[in-house]
């Protein structure tokens, strides 16, 4: 971890682990007490990381705690007066008496004897001191805890760090130098009982980070790194903040606050890759940052790449002739940290727009939710630092996917899902149009039946187009449109259901609310098209003569659709969009991906229509509703069959005057008569509505009852159609 202000755990990707640890319980010789503490006083602390004792440069207490001197075995120890009866059963103690109280702030500037290299060290407060474990006393090592290191800083410690890279032991850790962290635990124990400082030794089981990578704990080092400064941008940056579009909004209060409260950006790693730090030590260790020294290596990486830093030694990278007065032999060594990866893609705009003379900013950032404190974070920092604004106009940030029980996927838990094996078991576009139905701004969960519901969603809108497709088949769009003027009234309608929901889904595009797409497009074919108007016009497209006007008008709706459908769809179902484009007639690109969106056609009719037909579909659905209740009863079998008589409400008898449509046809019945005289049926706000069956004759070309049919078995209307073909 770094030693900085920011939180080491926040800047590392950890998990927490169960894990056996020691425990022990430590008394430290009071060196001077202040008047405070008698000589033969010692302070008791309590730890499950033995191996971190030699760091050991402080105790810490809470100057808000009271703690107390309890006498027992012959011994004083201070321990925090909540935690007395904790510590003498953890230790095993039967008897003891308190001979004193004091308070935390008291304590401040007591000194200790180190009990492993006799060190005299003090006693400081530290707001981390609480009372959920230990002893109120807290064993405090700078060099390998984030609060530590705080406290530390402010009481001026060394930052001492007895471990190296490979978890062993320094010569700083004196007579266990050489020793790996975890076998030191056993050596050092061992060594405090000699001293006579071990009061109890136990095994506990806790929760422990880990690298959730590698699943294995992890310790924690102080190391010298390098800061860049955010305190200077950090006014600029919140402005910058406020002008950026956000998706979701509160990626703005985000972002802000980690801003707000940083203070510096820790830019260094300790890896062997990466992009190098281009930084020289002089021979007394003194720092190089030349300005020029800086851009002659800039001038090296971009004609030889970064891996230059790796392949030439220092001397050959400073500029030639290059001296310092902190070398007088001439001798220079480059600095081995790396960049921090961070740095790398937030300085990425630049390489991407500025270096190519494209616009700056960019339109849109797009990442996972966790780059609040990684890409979206730095590319700020170095947008404002470079540019004075923000490198990106919007941000969309998603969440992560989880199994279908909300559980994070791992390896070890055995709950990944394959998205290649989905999209082989599936198909692609099933596949996306799931991952277009969730709220991706949040986490999502998933599984085989959720894709598997998707499925039937994608099953729907591919029939649907084969419909459209197999209806189309003489219609030639240069040829056989049919104006907006010359359609009937409820294909009007139908042009202006369209054009609204294509209204509709770009603003959705826009907002990059791919849900609410999949959703509006969904209900609009299930509801407006299947459910409604391809059901009722089959009666027309199958039955009247090919040039009717009524049914080249349909089919006129029809192509808008299609072409329609198949431009809104293609960002979610882009295989599928292609094939169906390949059967549109009249389009001139090769490809739908050469498409652009459909453009909203605005009518003067628009808002009359749908008003009056928004009262049409309530009447349509109180006589289904009636048409269900007389299948129940056996009344009628399809409802092809019946014949309805409506007594209208006086809206709907009002509406009725209004409406320019076939209402026996939309109902899809033989017959469909509105009466003011009192009938028994289903009453309903539209009136009431009797559901009987049609007598007469079934026309074996529409299906329809009849009065009456000829020889052919045709019914007036069909026997009209058919000599109109055949002459």
């Amino acid at each position: 971890w770094s030693p900085s202000s920011e939180s080491a755990l926040a800047e590392a990707e950890v998990e927490y682990h169960d894990v056996s640890s020691k425990s022990i319980y430590l008394a430290f010789k009071v060196c001077d007490g202040k008047g405070v503490l008698n000589s033969d006083t010692e302070l008791v602390i309590w730890t499950t990381t033995p191996w971190t004792i030699p760091a050991n440069l402080a105790v810490s207490v809470n100057g808000l705690y009271e703690y107390v001197v309890l006498n027992t075995n012959g011994r004083n120890f201070v321990v925090a007066k909540e935690l007395v009866e904790n510590f003498v059963n953890a230790c095993g103690f039967e008897e003891y008496k308190i001979v004193n109280t004091v308070n935390g702030s008291d304590l401040e500037y007591v000194t200790y004897y180190h009990p492993l290299n006799g060190k005299v060290c003090p006693v400081i407060c530290g707001d981390h001191v609480t009372l959920e474990s230990g002893t109120g006393l807290v064993h405090t090592a700078p060099g390998h805890g984030a609060d530590d290191f705080i406290v530390g800083k402010k009481y001026e410690l060394e930052i001492l760090c007895p471990v190296d890279s490979r978890g062993c032991m320094t010569s700083e850790a004196g007579e266990f130098e050489g020793l790996f962290y975890e076998k030191a635990n056993d050596v050092i124990i061992a060594r405090l009982t000699e001293v006579n400082s071990l009061l109890k030794e136990n095994t506990i089981v806790h929760s422990y980070p880990h690298d959730w990578r590698t699943k294995k704990p992890i310790i924690f080092r102080a190391t010298p790194q390098w800061f860049a400064s955010i305190e200077g941008l950090k006014a600029e940056m919140m402005e910058a903040i406020k002008d950026v579009k956000w998706k979701p909004v509160w990626g703005e209060t985000r972002l802000g606050n980690m801003v707000k409260d940083r203070e510096e950006w820790c830019i260094s790693r300790q890896r062997v890759w990466g992009v190098p730090i281009p930084v020289f030590y002089a021979e007394d260790g003194t720092e190089i940052l030349d300005k020029e020294v800086i851009e002659h290596v800039s001038d090296l990486f971009r004609e030889y790449g970064s891996n230059v830093w790796f392949e030439r030694e220092a001397k050959e990278l400073l500029p030639e002739g290059f001296t310092h007065p902190a070398s007088p032999n001439g001798l220079f060594r480059k600095e081995t940290d790396i960049m921090d990866v961070w740095f790398d893609s937030g300085s990425s705009h630049h390489a991407a727009m500025i270096e190519r003379g494209l616009p700056y900013p960019a339109d849109l950032y797009l990442e996972g939710s966790d780059q609040y404190r990684g890409w979206f974070n730095s590319s700020l920092s170095t947008g404002v630092a470079m540019t004075g604004k923000s490198p990106y106009k919007e941000v969309v940030s998603h969440g992560f996917i989880l199994d279908g029980e909300g559980r994070k996927m791992s390896k070890s838990l055995g709950n990944t899902i394959d998205p290649i094996q989905m999209v082989k078991e599936f198909g692609a576009d099933i596949f996306r149009l799931w991952v277009a139905s969730v709220e991706y701004t949040a986490d999502v969960r998933i599984s085989k039946d959720m894709v598997k519901q998707c499925a039937e969603v994608y099953r729907k809108i591919r029939n649907t187009f084969r419909f459209l497709i197999g209806n189309l088949n003489d219609y030639d769009n240069s040829l056989n449109r049919v104006s907006y003027e010359n359609m009937p009234e409820v294909d009007e309608y139908m042009e202006v259901k369209l054009n609204e929901l294509i209204g509709k889904v770009k603003e959705a595009y826009d907002e990059y609310e791919f849900a609410e797409v999949s959703r509006l497009i969904v209900n609009y074919i299930t509801n407006d098209l299947s459910a409604f108007y391809l059901d009722f016009t089959k009666d027309i497209l199958y039955i009247d003569s090919m040039d009717s006007l009524e049914r080249r008008s349909i089919q006129t709706v029809f192509y808008d659709n299609l072409v329609a459908l198949t431009k809104l769809l293609t960002p979610l179902i882009p295989h599928t969009c292609e094939e169906v484009y390949g059967y549109i007639n009249g389009l001139n690109e090769e490809s739908v991906y050469l498409e652009s969106m459909p453009e909203v056609v605005s009518y003067n009719n628009a808002n009359d229509l749908l008003e009056k037909y928004a009262k049409v579909m309530a009447l349509r659905n109180d006589v289904l509703k009636a048409l269900e209740e007389a299948r129940n009863n056996k009344i009628i079998g399809k409802s092809l069959s019946s014949k309805v008589t409506l007594n209208p409400s006086a809206s709907v008898k009002e509406l009725l005057s209004q409406v320019n449509v076939n209402l026996k046809q939309i109902f899809i019945v033989s017959e469909f008569v509105v009466t003011d005289e009192a009938i028994e049926g289903y009453t309903c706000e539209s009136g009431v509505i009797n559901v009987c069956a049609r007598e007469g004759v079934i026309c074996s070309r529409c299906w329809q009852v009849v009065d009456s049919v000829d020889e052919d078995e045709l019914c007036e209307r069909c026997k009209r159609i058919v000599e109109k073909m055949e002459a």
